[in-house]
C-alpha cells in the first residue's frame, strides 16, 4: 500500500469516527434537552466521507431513525460519499 493510499485510509477512518461521535453527542444533548447539533452539520459530516460513521451512529444511538426526510437525505449523501471515496481511491492507487 502506498503512503498516499494509507493516508486516505486514515483520513476516512477519522472522518467516520468524527461522524459517529457527532451523532452520539447530539443524541445525548437531545436526552438532556440541551442545544442540539444542527441537522445540516450532521449531514455535512456524512457527506465529507463519514457516511459509514453516520449510519453506525444512527443505529447505535437510535438517533434520527424515525425521521424519513433525514434518512432519505442520508441515502442520497451516501451515494455522493461513495463517489467521492471512489475518486479518492482512484487517485491514491493511480
Amino acid at each position: 500500500m502506498s503512503a498516499l493510499a494509507g493516508g486516505v485510509l486514515v483520513t476516512l477512518l477519522g472522518l467516520n469516527l468524527w461522524s459517529f461521535i457527532l451523532f452520539g453527542i447530539d443524541k445525548r444533548r437531545a436526552r438532556r434537552q440541551q442545544r442540539r447539533i444542527p441537522e445540516r452539520t450532521l449531514l455535512l459530516s456524512a457527506v465529507l466521507s463519514g457516511c459509514i460513521g453516520a449510519w453506525l451512529g444512527m443505529r447505535v444511538f437510535r438517533h434520527k431513525t424515525r425521521k424519513p426526510g433525514f434518512r432519505q437525505r442520508m441515502v442520497v449523501l451516501t451515494l455522493v460519499d461513495a463517489a467521492i471515496v471512489a475518486a479518492m481511491l482512484v487517485v491514491a492507487l493511480g
